[in-house]
């Protein structure tokens, strides 16, 4: 292998289009880093990097919308309560956000990408001909055939209505009557809260991981994107929470007050017997 071989080999080791860097120069997909600071926003860098290309302003807006609304939802939200839980334990604020953004799975944090993944593939059928009605009633059916129990993205376990779903579907409406989306998954999620209370015979409302489901669908995301972005926004309450935790100067603070223990659920007292070798 030449030198210029062995060069071109470790230059294609990382090889990425998202970064140009060398001494001097900082460009993201071309961007020179001078000319976007104080012209973009956060939530355009994100775009930038995720997509490649800079968000119209209306787009770049409703991105926001949904990472602002999700920024956080108290300490009984396990991922609070363990940045919380870790900042008395003597960590870092990076240690305590990690721990929670690691807990961050299928069951909590996940629904917004299983909503979404939902909603495209009701988009789906409809593009092969389907109709909202039929394209929703298939994927219900299958979902519910296959065992599934919670439709993700419906329901919440503490509002009866969670209030942050009307809010980000009116944003989705005021862009759509502008052209900048088209409307699209705002009436597949409206579609599905209609036929599940059909089922359910009862309502069971859109919630916070359902609407923004919506927002990333209309901007156009992968589904999986649907879940880091939702760790994104989370991480903001995760360091808010880990810093006032940091500030109250309590430590090894565990899920329980010190004066409340679990219930025991095993054998009572008994002696041990049979390991003496004397």
């Amino acid at each position: 292998m030449t030198t210029e071989d062995r060069a071109a080999a470790e230059a294609d080791w990382w090889s990425t289009d998202i970064i140009e860097m060398s001494p001097g120069v900082i460009r993201y997909r071309g961007y020179p880093i001078e000319e976007l600071i104080g012209r973009a926003s956060f939530a355009q860098m994100i775009w930038l990097l995720l997509r490649g290309e800079l968000p119209s302003r209306d787009q770049a807006e409703l991105l926001d919308i949904a990472l602002m609304a999700a920024v956080d939802h108290g300490p009984q939200a396990p991922s609070i309560a363990i940045a919380r839980m870790a900042m008395t334990c003597g960590v870092g604020l990076n240690n305590a956000m990690a721990s929670a953004v690691n807990v961050l799975g299928d069951v909590h944090g996940g629904a917004g990408e299983q909503a979404l993944g939902l909603y495209q593939a009701i988009a789906a059928g409809m593009d092969g001909g389907e109709t909202l009605e039929t394209a929703c009633n298939a994927e219900l059916e299958g979902f519910f055939a296959t065992g599934g129990r919670f439709l993700p993205g419906f329901g919440h376990r503490f509002h009866p209505v969670d209030p942050r779903a009307p809010r980000l579907l009116e944003m989705v409406d005021r862009s759509a009557a502008k052209g900048a989306v088209t409307g699209r998954f705002a009436a597949i999620a409206r579609a599905l809260e209609t036929m599940l209370e059909a089922q359910k015979g009862k309502r069971i409302p859109l919630n916070i991981d359902g609407a923004t489901a919506v927002i990333y669908g209309e901007l156009g995301f992968p589904a999986p994107l649907a879940r880091g972005l939702f760790c994104l926004s989370r991480s903001v309450g995760i360091l808010a929470h880990a810093w006032e935790e940091s500030q109250s100067g309590l430590r090894n603070k565990g899920p329980l007050p010190r004066e409340r223990l679990w219930r025991y659920g095993g054998p009572e007292k008994r002696p041990v017997t049979g390991l003496d070798n004397s």
